[in-house]
C-alpha cells in the first residue's frame, strides 16, 4: 500500500476538491496523503475531516514556490501549523503577489484582442487561489488555444507574450517560515529543472545550513538513476526521503495518485518523517 506526500486541490490548481481527492485516495488504497497545494494551506481543514470519515491518514501541507540564484524551485512544507502568524502573512504576501500577477496578465491578454476579465476568471476558479492554469482554462474556453499545455507555451510560461513575473520568497526564507511554524521543508522534484544535477549540490549546500529537512526522491519523472543519485546526496545531508505523485487532477491527463504503475511511495518515509518532526518540536 502506497502513500502520496505530494497532491493538490482546486483550492491552489488541481481539478478536484479536498475531499474528492481523499476519496480517490481511498479508492487507490492509499494510506496516507498530503495535500501540498500552491502557497495556501486552505484545503487541509476539508481534506483531514474527509481523511477522519474514509480512514486515509492527511497530513497538512503546502508547496512553495521560491527563488534560489533567480532560479525558480519549489518547498514542501509538512504539518507546519496554518494558524502561525508569521505563516499566515507570508501567505497572505505570496496571494497578494498571485493576484497583482493575474490583472497584469489579462491587461496583457485584453492588449492583444483577448476580452478576458476578472469576472470570468473568478468563475473558472470557483473557489481558493487563482492563478495561470485556470487562465490557461479560460483561454481554451474563449478557443484561443485547444489545450491548458499550448496556453502555456504561446501565452503563460516565462518568455511567453503574456507572462508576467511575480513576488517569490527565497528558498531560505520559505524553508524557514515552515520551521517557525512547526513544520518540515522538503526541496520538491529537484530535479525538474536540473536533470543534470549541475546545480543541485550547490543548492543542498545552502540550504541544509538552513534547515533543509528532505529531498522528494520518489517523483513520477525520476527515474532509477536520478533517484539512486538523489538517495546518496540525500544520505550525504542526512535528508530525509519523501515522495508524491504531484498530482493535479484532469488539468493533467494520464496522471493518478501514488501506487502501481505511476510511483509508489513506501510508508516507512512517513515514519522517518514523523519522528523527524517530533524531534524538532
Amino acid at each position: 500500500m502506497s502513500i502520496d506526500l505530494h497532491t493538490h486541490s482546486n483550492f491552489s490548481d488541481g481539478t478536484l476538491t479536498p475531499t474528492e481527492l481523499v476519496t480517490l485516495a481511498k479508492k487507490k488504497n492509499i494510506s496516507a496523503l498530503a495535500l501540498t497545494d500552491h502557497d495556501t494551506m486552505a484545503g487541509v481543514e476539508e481534506a483531514v475531516l474527509a481523511g477522519e470519515m474514509l480512514g486515509v491518514e492527511i497530513i497538512p501541507g503546502i508547496e512553495i514556490s521560491v527563488l534560489h540564484d533567480k532560479v525558480e524551485y519549489h518547498i514542501l512544507g509538512y504539518w507546519a501549523d496554518p494558524r502561525n502568524n508569521v505563516l499566515a502573512e507570508a501567505l497572505a504576501k505570496l496571494q497578494g503577489a498571485r493576484s497583482e500577477r493575474n490583472n497584469r496578465i489579462l491587461q496583457k491578454l485584453n492588449e492583444l484582442g483577448i476580452p478576458a476579465t476578472s469576472g470570468e476568471l473568478e468563475r473558472v476558479s470557483e473557489q481558493g487561489q487563482t492563478g495561470r492554469p485556470h487562465i490557461a482554462k479560460l483561454l481554451v474556453r474563449y478557443g484561443v488555444v485547444k489545450t491548458i499545455t499550448q496556453a502555456f507555451d504561446d501565452f503563460l510560461k516565462k518568455g511567453a507574450v503574456a507572462y508576467v513575473s511575480r513576488f517569490a520568497f527565497t528558498a531560505i526564507e520559505a524553508v524557514t517560515l515552515i520551521h517557525q511554524a512547526g513544520g518540515l521543508a522538503v526541496l520538491a522534484h529537484p530535479t525538474q529543472n536540473d536533470p543534470e544535477f549541475t546545480r543541485l549540490p550547490s543548492v543542498l549546500a545552502d540550504l541544509v545550513p538552513a534547515g533543509l529537512d528532505g529531498l522528494e526522491v520518489y517523483y513520477p519523472t525520476h527515474s532509477h538513476k536520478m533517484k539512486k543519485k538523489l538517495r546518496a546526496l540525500a544520505a550525504q545531508h542526512n535528508l530525509l526521503l519523501t515522495g508524491g505523485s504531484d498530482y493535479h487532477g484532469d488539468i493533467r491527463p494520464g496522471t493518478t495518485l501514488a501506487g502501481g504503475g505511476n510511483i509508489f511511495v513506501p510508508l516507512e518515509l512517513l515514519v522517518k518523517m514523523k519522528e523527524r518532526v517530533a524531534l524538532q518540536r
